[in-house]
């Protein structure tokens, strides 16, 4: 077992530093207006930023083991933030769009590669335990290649 581990410091009002420890950049987080300034990305932001970018790194590693390039991918996340039955603000989906950066025909094992990479996703797989995640890859040309709910 492994343990992720982060440090948030108050800064003022609704703006924390986020410390990741190991000399890596601080991260600067924020609530838009009206609570907070908008300084950094929001929480919910930063979801979709942990979503898309396990995602992307799950797509990568499955093609490489099949020694394919598909760079450079793309990720697009939407998060719909509606309220829940008590009315309270909750994420109700998210939508991960992935581009591959090449046409689907210059990759060998693509069929293969999409049908788990999915299953590689440490962060979108735990949050589908509680929030629908859609996933659409497409390539460089356009053509949609896997779309899973």
């Amino acid at each position: 077992m492994t343990t992720v581990s982060v440090s948030l410091q108050q800064q003022t009002d609704y703006r924390f530093e986020i410390h990741f420890g190991n000399e890596l950049p601080i991260l600067i987080a924020d609530e838009p207006a009206p609570l907070g300034k908008g300084e950094g990305p929001s929480p919910a932001q930063l979801l979709c930023a942990a979503v898309g970018n396990c995602l992307s790194d799950s797509l990568l590693f499955s093609l490489r083991k099949f020694k394919q390039t598909p760079e450079p991918i793309r990720c697009d996340v939407q998060a719909e933030v509606g309220r829940n039955p008590e009315g309270r603000l909750r994420i109700l989906t998210i939508h991960a769009s992935l581009t591959l950066g090449v046409p689907a025909s210059s990759l060998e094992h693509l069929d293969r590669a999409l049908a788990q990479f999915e299953e590689f996703c440490t962060v979108t797989q735990s949050v589908r335990q509680a929030i629908p995640v859609q996933v659409t890859v497409v390539d460089a040309e356009g053509v949609t290649l896997h779309d899973q709910s």
